[in-house]
């Protein structure tokens, strides 16, 4: 292997897992590495995590990606941290966890934003925070803590989200991060910075000192620690950049650096992104938050309705099939086998629809997933077709509420989970009827933190420049004009679906959870 002189570091952490990867400065992937993130539900809608095993975890997979690779640790320029947004992680004034970190899918503090919608106090602080809110943002889950765990509350310290933590542990210098506190309704993304009038609609004006600084995702924040560089493997004093919510890491990795490209990240929760100079204020966008690169706002549809619910349904019906493919010794894992089953069966061969809601939707508070359609004739392949096609119309709902202000897009670049599977990325091009485009690389959170880090170093002036020098395209996937019909009168179900259950999920709510 032919060594280069200066390596990148990206970490991410995400709900599920935390990950880190090494690049070179053309963007080349030299070593990955991943932990799973352990949940801890200790009650109903509860979603939590150690943070001390988070830790661990990034030392972990960083240590890993520096031996893998074979580098020289005095070689890495920068590292830089993304994650997923949302969600709430507290310190105290030692930088010791108060209290278990709070993912993004926690539901605990539903009341809060019940009540707020009642008043219309979204609607009416929205021309500053530009977004939508819901209950595992940290306006809901402070006040919840306020008025369940004042104990937490008063040994706390700092605020932050969750690669604000990571990069905390890193470097001891306390910052938040304007990317992902542009995305948590505590702060005015008009001027990019904190406003009492929006922490006082919440009833958090008295808890605005637990939130540090804001920097910029290329900002310099700090050097990594000696005890750090202990834990870590890396040299200390490498410069670890501001870095950014994992959103804005997605665009960033498919190039997306002006208003012509079209992002969407089929992973865990399903993300469907576009950015421009001009930010949409409307109730019906469901977020608007500034983008790394200066001048832009990244608007935002998505929800839970991709990759987590293929996941769900392996650990549930397919575990025996996961067993036979360990005891054959095939090279195919089981998500391989899924694609297979999908590729065993055609559009029209079947009318059932699947409603991925299995983790929350953005339709009703109450929905619930099911599949539509099943008769005796149906196999485990027709089954598994649903519930590819059915996350694919969830990005297509979403994405269809963020074309109304931007127009279609050319191509449509994917990232995720899903861009494993040439059976469901040509599907993704078929049911949109547009070209999809697959980047070079593994992971793309990482990548993208990793190319915020070459310009927080300097290596590249612009994230323009960067993009240019470092993103790559490995495939693409063309639609095919036969299955339009198909796909439309398929869709159109899906959506007279999702009307006519409303009366369904009401009685849900009321006789059982």
């Amino acid at each position: 292997m032919t060594l280069s002189t200066q390596y990148l570091i990206g970490i991410d952490c995400g709900s599920t897992m935390v990950k880190a990867a090494v690049f070179d400065i053309e963007g080349k992937e030299y070593a990955t590495a991943s932990r799973k993130v352990e949940h801890i539900y200790q009650y109903p809608d509860w979603t939590e995590n150690d943070m001390n095993a988070l830790w661990r975890n990034v030392c972990e997979v960083v240590r890993e990606v520096i031996h893998q690779s074979i580098i020289d640790p005095k070689d890495i320029v920068s590292v830089t941290c993304t994650g997923h947004g949302n969600g709430l992680y507290l310190v105290d004034g030692e930088g010791n966890p108060v209290r278990n970190g709070i993912i993004s899918s926690d539901n605990r503090a539903r009341k809060y934003i019940e009540e707020w919608t009642r008043n219309n106090i979204p609607e009416r602080i929205m021309p500053k925070t530009m977004q939508n809110i819901w209950s595992a943002q940290p306006n809901a889950l402070l006040r919840w803590l306020i008025d369940n765990e004042p104990e937490t509350m008063s040994r706390s310290r700092y605020l932050f989200m969750v690669k604000d933590f990571i990069r905390y542990r890193l470097t001891g210098e306390a910052y938040m991060e304007l990317t992902d506190m542009s995305g948590t309704s505590l702060i005015n993304n008009g001027i990019a910075d904190y406003d009492n009038e929006v922490l006082e609609v919440w009833g958090l004006a008295d808890w605005k000192h637990l939130m540090p600084p804001l920097k910029k995702s290329a900002d310099i924040c700090g050097t990594i620690t000696p005890e750090a560089a202990k834990q870590t493997g890396l040299a200390e004093g490498t410069p670890v950049a501001g870095g950014m919510f994992d959103i804005d890491a997605c665009g960033l990795a498919v190039g997306m650096t002006d208003e012509t490209r079209f992002c969407m990240v089929a992973g865990t929760w399903g993300n469907n992104l576009s950015i421009s100079k001009i930010p949409v204020i409307d109730k019906e966008m469901f977020m608007t938050s500034c983008y790394s690169i200066d001048g832009y706002y990244l608007m935002l549809e998505g929800s839970a309705i991709s990759a987590g619910n293929l996941e769900w349904f392996v650990s549930q019906f397919f575990q025996s099939d996961k067993e036979l493919l360990r005891l054959r010794g095939t090279k195919e894992n089981i998500y391989d086998y899924c694609s297979h089953l999908v590729g065993e069966t055609q559009p029209d061969d079947t009318g059932i629809i699947f409603l991925p809601f299995l983790y929350g939707n953005p339709i009703h508070l109450d929905a619930k997933a099911c599949l539509f359609g099943l008769d005796g004739r149906h196999s485990k392949s027709h089954v598994m077709r649903a519930v590819f096609e059915g996350i694919c119309f969830g990005h297509r709902w979403h994405s269809e509420r963020l074309f109304r202000f931007r127009g279609r897009p050319q191509t449509i670049r994917l990232t995720g989970g899903a861009v494993n599977s040439p059976v469901w990325a040509q599907m993704f091009s078929d049911v949109f009827q547009l070209p999809i485009e697959i980047p070079t690389g593994t992971e793309l959170g990482c990548f993208g933190a990793a190319l915020c880090g070459a310009v927080a170093v300097g290596i590249y002036k612009t994230y323009k420049e960067a993009c240019e020098k470092m993103v790559t395209i490995n495939r693409r996937f063309d639609p095919n004009p036969q299955f339009a019909n198909v796909y439309e009168t398929k869709y159109q179900r899906y959506l007279k679906l999702l009307d006519a259950l409303v009366p369904v999920w009401n009685d849900l709510k009321s006789t059982c959870q």
